[in-house]
């Protein structure tokens, strides 16, 4: 059958990358276009649009690139209607794959969406589009079945997440070869930084984070670089005490022993490498407030969200600050608050219902469509 793929950021990326490996097993004829990342393409898929043209961060930005973002929505319905897949299937980005879903069900495109948009968190009323739009929605998180089934009476499907595969199938390399690879301190322990994967959020997050680089020189801080960044633009922030890594998140994480993490995926993928953090968030001004009016949830990190409590500590915009980074960066190096997360990481692990959910998303696709 002939795929066409539609994901608009790194974690889009990864995700869409093990789905095309999991389609290709089920129908080892798959034709699969895609708009996402390197991963997808050497996964398979021939890469359309790569998602460094295609991710804004905040409102502003989004409304400074309209015009961008109305070209590729015209650009994407035209390469579909030549393409002429059997199935249309969006991966997050709801911004963009929910204008395009509108479009490709009016002209009977079956229309499948993989890791829902997280309409939980804010602007619930875009189920009436989902409902109206999307033939089959398979989710990731836990909650999310009893929000679509119960709340909205829609039914979708439960694979679990896709990050327990990503993580449990990457190449594992020793910490000692690790350092030696990346020119890191043999001695120290690592304090990883994943400040994020645009421009626009590492700007904001790193300033903060590095400002406790002198308070504990005991350990090395590692910055986690995104692969749509290059390394001359994280330059400017590295010293003898703060080191970079591109691209090794996965490896970064494994033989890290505290973290500082901007909200989003990272949280949870921290959280599944046993990882003790600290959440950081910070959004220009303007950004901040109107978030803060349309998402009505009490956390913002999928690690207290799937545990429906506080286990990992949120910073959030003006209480972003040095002195409370610093207070509770100090709880997770040492003592019964750090032991406590880790605990809290394996129950969390247990509700994700276990591997296998690329192969599960694929069987259903083509069994469903």
């Amino acid at each position: 059958m002939k795929y066409y793929i539609i994901a608009g950021e790194a974690s889009g990326d990864l995700h869409g990358s093990n789905l095309i490996k999991a389609l290709r097993i089920k129908d080892p004829n798959a034709d699969i276009r895609c708009w996402g990342g390197n991963l997808m393409q050497q996964a398979g898929g021939t890469l359309v649009k790569h998602y460094k043209e295609l991710a804004f961060m905040g409102f502003l930005e989004v409304l400074t690139n309209l015009n961008k973002i109305f070209k590729n929505i015209t650009f994407c319905k035209k390469d579909i209607a030549n393409f002429n897949p059997d199935l249309l299937i969006f991966i997050d980005y709801s911004g963009f794959n929910l204008r395009i879903a509108k479009w490709a069900k009016a002209n009977n495109f079956k229309t499948n969406y993989y890791i829902s948009p997280q309409i939980w968190a804010s602007r619930e009323g875009r189920i009436q589009k989902i409902k109206r739009d999307i033939d089959n929605m398979f989710v990731i998180l836990p909650f999310e079945k009893e929000f679509y089934e119960e709340k909205h009476n829609f039914p979708v499907h439960f694979v679990g997440h896709p990050l327990l595969d990503a993580i449990e199938s990457r190449a594992k390399t020793e910490e000692s070869i690790f350092r030696e690879e990346n020119n890191l301190d043999t001695t120290k322990p690592i304090i990883a930084l994943l400040p994020g994967s645009r421009k626009q959020e590492v700007q904001k997050m790193l300033d903060v984070m590095l400002s406790l680089t002198s308070s504990f020189t005991a350990y090395q801080f590692v910055i986690a670089g995104a692969p749509s960044l290059e390394l001359n633009f994280y330059k400017p922030y590295l010293n003898t005490n703060v080191a970079f890594v591109s691209n090794k998140t996965y490896d970064l994480l494994s033989h890290a022993t505290a973290a500082l993490v901007t909200s989003g995926t990272a949280t949870l993928e921290t959280a599944l490498f046993k990882v003790p953090q600290v959440v950081c968030y910070r959004a220009n001004w303007i950004s901040y407030q109107i978030a803060k009016r349309i998402i009505t949830l009490e956390y913002i990190s999928l690690v207290n969200l799937i545990m429906k409590k506080e286990v990992v500590k949120e910073l959030i915009q003006d209480n972003l600050t040095t002195k409370n980074l610093k207070e509770e960066l100090l709880k997770i190096l040492k003592g019964s608050y750090r032991e406590d997360q880790i605990k809290a990481y394996i129950q969390l692990e247990s509700m994700l219902g276990g591997g296998g959910a690329s192969l599960k998303a694929a069987t259903l696709l083509i069994e469903n469509n």
